[in-house]
């Protein structure tokens, strides 16, 4: 009886010690609420400062814009992402672009990337098993094939550990060329470490070492500070050139399915997150030398912290389509995305789309006509609709974005008819998947 009645004294006691350390405990919690709220309204205040300040330089410099600058893209929540893939999953038609998709290609319309134009590389893990490592990659690590929630899109995770690359199966890398890629993250808050974060890498390299020379960047994922972008080169014998952390704020851009660009154009390396450039680096890249891309991931904890990539896109090029219009007349372009099968353009698509209005700005006699294309998933009579959604959806980019006149184009589908690339591949079905500007 007495040992009986010391044990219930004691729970006693725990109960009671434990309700005062939750009673502190959320009390810290509240104020720790309190505060985030407090951060949220005034960054609020800033952005929506800073917009109307963009719309009301925009309609001093740029005459006849009327500061149409949208407001920012909605946050829209979560860590799941959307299916804003451009594979070859279904091609069914889904309509016209909704409202929050015209905001986010307003806010691209100053988006100066332009994708290279001859396909090296694509996957989106579309023929892999989930579960699986994708069938296209190398790695000395782990990492395997996911689906996110409900959405059909796939992803490759990438696992952290010394030393660990993954390594896409691109051809050796060409002097001028563009790597894209989404990237999702999962269980970042204000405690992930400031190591958090992906390198991409291009290296001498072939297999699984940094290499005597290389040029990589390293984009941070943490959320308790804005940590800067981190860009370093490597030349054998002159050592590092470039070891330089760009100042960067991209907490909200990285919780919310980042597309991440890429160009080199001999030495020169630019690095898009979203619509935003934050590196241009004239003398980064050592020039016919480097050969392989890799990605690498750190910081992340165990269990709780997760990174993923896909529809990485590697293509040759990067260059002026402007001057390969006026001197050709034509030009062909799988760098228009759109949303899986629909007319939907993808907003990072609007590099080229600024491109070709220029050309018509400085050739105000030119006539275009726009002509869409699909790979051969889904049926004919549903893969032609499609097409001539998709031109039709440029068309109305062209006008309602850069203000050229709707008597100066006209648009047309082609369907799956005239394939330029295998539609068994992933890398096929991207190539069919184009926009072609022909001068009338």
């Amino acid at each position: 009886m007495k040992t009986s009645s010391k044990t219930f004294i004691s729970l006693v006691v725990t109960l009671m010690v434990g309700s005062s350390i939750n009673a502190q405990f959320f009390k810290k919690l509240a104020k720790k609420a309190e505060r985030a709220a407090e951060r949220t309204v005034e960054r609020r205040v800033e952005r929506e400062t800073s917009e109307k300040t963009d719309q009301a330089l925009d309609s001093i410099l740029e005459p006849g814009s009327g500061g149409s600058q949208a407001p920012d893209v909605n946050n829209q929540g979560g860590n799941a992402p959307a299916n804003t893939g451009n594979g070859p999953s279904g091609n069914t038609n889904t309509g016209t672009p909704s409202a929050s998709s015209e905001k986010s290609i307003a806010i691209y319309s100053k988006f100066d990337y332009v994708p290279g134009d001859k396909l090296l590389f694509f996957d989106d893990y579309a023929n892999d098993f989930i579960g699986d490592f994708p069938s296209k990659w190398n790695t000395n690590g782990s990492g395997e094939v996911v689906t996110i929630g409900n959405s059909p899109q796939r992803w490759m995770e990438l696992i952290p550990g010394h030393n660990i690359y993954y390594l896409p199966n691109v051809p050796n890398l060409p002097e001028e060329y563009t790597i894209e890629f989404d990237l999702l993250t999962y269980g970042m808050d204000n405690k992930t470490s400031s190591t958090t974060g992906i390198e991409v890498s291009l290296s001498d390299d072939e297999n699984f070492q940094a290499g005597l020379h290389f040029a990589r960047a390293w984009i941070p994922v943490g959320q308790y500070a804005a940590f800067g972008i981190r860009t370093r080169n490597h030349i054998h014998g002159e050592g590092s050139i470039i070891n330089s952390e760009v100042q960067s704020d991209i907490r909200q851009a990285v919780l919310n399915q980042p597309h991440i660009s890429i160009a080199v154009n001999n030495a020169r390396f630019r690095l898009w997150v979203n619509e935003e450039k934050y590196v241009d680096i004239p003398q980064m890249v050592p020039e016919n030398k480097l050969t392989t891309l890799k990605f690498k991931v750190s910081g992340l904890k165990d269990g709780k912290e997760k990174i993923f990539i896909s529809n990485l896109k590697v293509a040759e090029g990067g260059v002026d389509l402007r001057r390969k219009l006026l001197s050709e007349g034509k030009v062909s372009t799988n760098g228009i995305l759109f949303d899986v099968g629909s007319a939907n353009i993808q907003p990072q698509s609007m590099g080229i789309i600024r491109q070709i209005s220029q050309v018509l700005q400085q050739e105000p006699s030119m006539k275009l006509k726009i002509v869409g294309h699909t790979d051969a998933d889904g049926s004919e009579e549903s893969n032609l609709k499609l097409s001539k959604d998709r031109a039709e959806a440029v068309k109305n980019a062209l006008v309602s974005v850069y203000d050229v006149s709707m008597d100066r184009l006209i648009s047309e589908g082609k369907g799956e008819s005239e394939p330029v690339g295998d539609n068994n591949t992933s890398d096929g079905k991207a190539q069919n998947r184009r926009v072609e500007f022909i001068k009338q």
